[in-house]
């Protein structure tokens, strides 16, 4: 069947956005619409559309708090039988049963529940809508299926194009998208209650989503797999992997903060880091001053809206990603001069339930590294923690979480000073770290490791410095060794206990 006539279409959604503009057009295109529960509701209280609902169809009334409602074989008859076999349609006819062109359904937002009690969780475990939209994927030779408000309106250009009709190609690439979300749902499941069990999920969903320019090398094939929802892209170039790691890397160091916070990637690495109550162009001015030779070509993340007088300075200089919970309109005019930067608006960004990477034939899999609450600071020196340098340290434990190993974060009034990272010797990651900051960012700067000391001979090289503080979590056999050196120096040194390798 090339073109299907929609006469009849099924909508039972959890999200109503932008369910008015298509239940209006069906409606206007003299579609019969059937709903059940809430969405029957808003179509005919709220829209004040006509409309059928679907137990008097089942003639079996809607139980169990809504558990039970369209898993019947009136409803699935309607969306399973083939139009080209004369027995299905005279079984559909014997017992009354409509055939439906259209099945408009999305699923419960089991997304939401996530770390919450299992009780909560299996609530918004979807039962009926998968079924749905699986008979509906399953049938597309005859039924166009909508499992996303981001699919109305290819929907409504495609039925006013074709005068209320769908075309085989759409059905089927619907379907095909349709399939991607509810294995995407189940993946989520499985990898929430596998977690829970003290497991990780036994597959991966990994079906393409959104096709990249290219992988790390232009020769490189790439492709990004995940929730529609997640983030979305205002303008700019098609994104590389590159440009996507990048984007994780400085939105995870965002994410770190509850204040305001903006940071500066480069390659994976934080390159200038800034935090406080502060307005965003402040951020990004205090981030980019950090090291500004770095910054060109970087990635920039801020966990507050990017406003106008943010993207003026953000304008000055060239970055390949802006990413931000939104953006004002004055700031996308602004950016709309810049055609090539890519805007990343961070919807419903949350850490995955599990990491993977790929390692010797196989799967690495692991908990994220998940932002925790304040870290307890133990000092470990006689000479005693400067109250003034505490939010530093913790800033600065924070920012080195998110440098590659080995790696050190120096700080200083809520800004990094420099960082040194991704080093196979400690102490030379001290030295890059020292060798980029001058004398008066040094004087009353904090410094953080993401590891212990091995040798004192870290500690050796702030002499005369001026560092305030260290952050550390201790471990090391030698940690005596490199708590004196600290007193020597009068340098105050406080533990945490927790190690924050990045591999």
């Amino acid at each position: 069947m090339a073109q299907v006539r929609v006469q009849k279409a099924l909508l039972s959604v959890f999200d109503k956005s932008g369910l008015e503009p298509l239940a209006r057009a069906l409606h206007q295109g003299g579609v019969q619409l059937y709903s059940t529960g809430g969405t029957y509701k808003y179509l005919t209280e709220d829209l004040k559309l006509p409309a059928t609902k679907v137990d008097s169809i089942t003639e079996f009334p809607e139980m169990m708090d809504g558990r039970v409602k369209t898993l019947h074989p009136k409803i699935f008859g309607g969306i399973l039988a083939r139009r080209s076999e004369n027995a299905d349609i005279q079984a559909a006819q014997t017992h009354g049963i409509p055939l439906f062109d259209l099945i408009v359904v999305n699923l419960y937002d089991f997304a939401s529940t996530l770390g919450k009690p299992r009780e909560e969780q299996v609530r918004l475990v979807d039962i009926g809508g998968p079924a749905m939209l699986r008979a509906a994927s399953k049938n597309h030779e005859a039924v166009a299926v909508l499992s996303d408000p981001a699919d109305y309106p290819p929907f409504l250009k495609e039925f006013a194009a074709h005068s209320g009709q769908t075309t085989l190609e759409f059905r089927f690439g619907q379907a095909v998208r349709t399939f991607e979300r509810t294995a995407r749902y189940d993946a989520a499941i499985v990898a929430e209650w596998r977690q829970g069990a003290g497991g990780f999920a036994d597959s991966l969903s990994l079906t393409p989503q959104t096709p990249l320019r290219y992988g790390e090398n232009p020769h490189q094939k790439a492709a990004w797999a995940g929730p529609s929802d997640a983030w979305d892209v205002l303008q700019g170039k098609e994104l590389s992997y590159n440009n996507l790691l990048d984007t994780e890397a400085a939105v995870r160091v965002v994410l770190e903060f509850k204040s305001p916070a903006l940071s500066i990637i480069k390659h994976n690495n934080p390159c200038g880091v800034a935090t406080g109550e502060f307005s965003s162009a402040e951020l990004f001015a205090r981030a980019f001053a950090a090291d500004s030779k770095s910054a060109f070509g970087g990635i920039v993340a801020c966990n507050r809206p990017v406003d106008a007088q943010a993207a003026r300075a953000i304008g000055e200089i060239f970055l390949e990603v802006v990413a931000a919970p939104e953006f004002s309109e004055e700031a996308l005019q602004i950016f709309s001069q810049k055609k090539n930067l890519r805007l990343v608006r961070m919807k419903n960004l949350a850490l995955p339930a599990f990491e993977v990477r790929a390692a010797m034939g196989g799967w690495l899999m692991q908990q994220p590294d998940a932002p925790g609450g304040e870290v307890k600071l133990q000092t470990v020196t006689k000479t005693p923690l400067p109250v003034s340098a505490e939010s530093d340290l913790r800033f600065a434990w924070k920012v080195v979480k998110h440098v590659r190993s080995n790696a050190i974060a120096l700080a200083k009034n809520g800004v990094t000073v420099s960082l040194g990272g991704g080093q196979t010797s400690r102490v030379d990651a001290v030295q890059i770290a020292l060798s980029k900051a001058t004398p008066d960012q040094l004087q009353g700067a904090v410094l953080a490791s993401d590891a212990f000391f091995p040798f004192r001979d870290n500690i050796d090289l702030l002499k005369g410095l001026g560092i305030a503080a260290i952050v550390q979590p201790g471990g090391s056999k030698r940690d005596d060794e490199v708590i004196a050196a600290c007193d020597e120096l009068g340098i105050a040194m406080a533990f945490t206990g927790t190690r924050h390798f990045r591999h």
